[in-house]
């Protein structure tokens, strides 16, 4: 199979993934909408409350993941779907068959998450140190 086969039927995957997550979401807004009408004692409204912040975070991970997908889909569109961000170059099969809206490489997004952390330790230190 080519590249590009292999790449439009992770375009297949994407749509069946994004579809899934419009129909989860959709699913976690009406059940939230559903627990917050329903009354209770203070048990129950502690479950509820519970319940609804654990919806609530899987509702941003599922929309977060929703995101990457509409823009590997874009990305599709453009011609740049499957080529890193960073360097250029082709991403590997197997890492986009793993991560389909992959925007970088293995090597590169290595180095992302090397920068990343180190900007993040400055910035915290810089707060507590503040004089402002």
């Amino acid at each position: 199979m080519t590249r590009k086969e292999s790449l439009a039927k992770l375009r297949d995957v994407l749509l069946l993934r994004r579809e899934a997550l419009r129909k989860a979401l959709a699913g976690d807004l009406s059940l939230l909408q559903q627990l917050s009408m329903d009354g209770g004692d203070v048990v129950d409204i502690a479950m509820d409350t519970a319940q609804d912040e654990i919806s609530s975070q899987l509702a941003q991970v599922e929309s977060r993941e929703l995101g990457h997908i509409e823009e590997a889909l874009e990305r599709m569109k453009e011609g740049r779907y499957g080529d890193c961000d960073v360097c250029d170059k082709p991403i590997p099969l197997a890492r986009l068959q793993a991560v389909p809206y992959a925007t970088a490489c293995i090597a590169c997004a290595r180095q992302k998450e090397k920068i990343v952390p180190r900007f993040n330790s400055f910035v915290d230190d810089s707060a507590e140190h503040s004089t402002w």
